[in-house]
């Protein structure tokens, strides 16, 4: 049976399916420290989120400067603006006591990335590497991922071209820089590989690996756009990255390139970062010889988030 409605009826019946439509569409908002590894992972799950549902991804940026005042300031600002919300996602210590008081004015779901400072119990969700829960119980709102999560996503586009990530000093590992430069020639020989850098990377470095291999093509991240590294990776062929930089290393096994690691003096040899490294090794995730199913734990966490 079919039913025709009349003109006036017709349009009541658009305006409410609109409205319909709009109250479906995810509202999900991004609270962000200003630390461009934390927007990246809270990016990462909005993006992943908003790739399985209609959504709307709203930001809210604290940069550090005004205090206590300023960022109240801003979080009255986000609610006049967003009249409705549905997901808080956050990164870093800094923003959790904003994203538990908009989630009860919102009546919105929490979720934190990263093991938080508060109880877990505080927020709806907590998604933490597995490696901080070696050993120990998960309690039932925490989503264990590998590693962090980030914005790469692999592409069926024909893959090419090298690269060498480069990390830096850390908690976790020193810096061997003649033992680097060396490792890399040996590698590359006389192909063309990309180079990129990152912050903790030491001065210099990429000068004078410049002039040791000429044809290497060198990308310092001050001269790169937000987004330039998720992209390139998406499409490379083949990708080493430096041990100390573990981040870099989930972002390239989430990239379906084949994935190597350069060794770094090791600091923390017992270490949870080190642990999940091992893990990784000994799960076959770096092998330079084959391209393995790559990581899409933002997917993973996304679909587990939506189905709730």
């Amino acid at each position: 049976m079919v039913i025709v409605l009349g003109n006036r009826f017709a349009k009541k019946a658009r305006s409410f399916q609109v409205l319909f439509l709009l109250s479906a569409i995810l509202q999900i908002l991004v609270l962000s420290d200003s630390k461009l590894g934390h927007e990246n992972q809270s990016l990462g799950l909005a993006e992943a989120m908003a790739r399985q549902r209609p959504a709307e991804i709203h930001m809210l940026r604290f940069n550090g400067k005004g205090g206590l005042f300023a960022k109240v300031r801003e979080i009255f600002a986000i609610r006049q603006r967003v009249p409705k919300l549905d997901f808080i996602i956050t990164a870093g210590h800094a923003t959790h006591l904003a994203c538990l008081y908009l989630a009860r004015r919102y009546k919105a779901s929490s979720i934190v990335l990263m093991k938080p400072s508060l109880p877990s119990a505080c927020f709806d969700w907590c998604i933490c590497p597995e490696h901080d829960f070696f050993g120990k119980k998960i309690p039932r709102n925490v989503i264990t991922s590998k590693g962090a999560l980030n914005r790469v996503i692999a592409s069926n586009a024909t893959r090419k071209g090298k690269l060498f990530l480069i990390g830096g000093p850390s908690k976790t590992h020193g810096w061997d820089e003649m033992g680097l430069r060396a490792e890399i020639k040996t590698i590359a020989g006389d192909e063309a590989w990309l180079v990129a850098d990152s912050r903790r990377t030491p001065d210099g470095f990429l000068k004078s690996l410049k002039q040791m291999l000429p044809q290497l093509a060198c990308f310092p991240h001050q001269e790169t756009q937000q987004g330039w590294l998720a992209e390139k990776l998406a499409t490379l062929e083949q990708v080493f990255v430096t041990e100390d930089s573990v981040s870099m290393i989930y972002e390239a096994l989430s990239s379906g390139a084949k994935v190597g690691v350069i060794s770094m003096p090791c600091l923390r040899p017992s270490s949870r970062i080190i642990h999940g490294l091992e893990q990784l090794r000994h799960e076959g995730y770096f092998d330079t010889k084959q391209n393995l199913k790559p990581l899409a734990e933002a997917e993973r966490c996304a679909e587990i988030l939506l189905a709730e």
